[in-house]
């Protein structure tokens, strides 16, 4: 599978992350069936500013909760800014009750 078509399975799959849920990356690679891409997933997510339709990479956290991806955001707020606002409760860059909260596409979506 080349860059370009991995990258839209990745925005596909962050689509579907319900409003006040949150998945990480090595979820979606594992629900790609790529396990251990959880980089590749990340670069994805990167990527994703000016994809449309809009890709939610707010998101998208790394296996703890912590939101590693905020300094790919215009502002390095703006990442917890939008997980609060749908109801995500975040404090010091980690998301609260993240098992409460996490969405796993491979149980949900299949």
């Amino acid at each position: 599978m080349d860059k370009e078509s991995f990258y839209e399975k990745v925005y596909d799959v962050v689509r579907q992350i319900p409003t006040g849920r949150v998945t990480s990356y090595g979820a979606i690679a594992e629900y790609l069936g790529t396990k251990g891409s959880s980089r590749m997933v990340g670069y994805a997510m990167g990527a994703c500013g000016n994809i449309y339709p809009a890709v939610p990479a707010h998101r998208v956290v790394n296996s703890a909760g912590l939101l590693t991806g905020k300094f790919h955001f215009p502002s390095p707020d703006l990442m917890q800014q939008m997980l609060e606002s749908e109801g995500v409760e975040v404090e010091n860059d980690k998301v609260v009750n993240f098992k409460k909260v996490f969405w796993r596409p491979i149980s949900e979506l299949n």
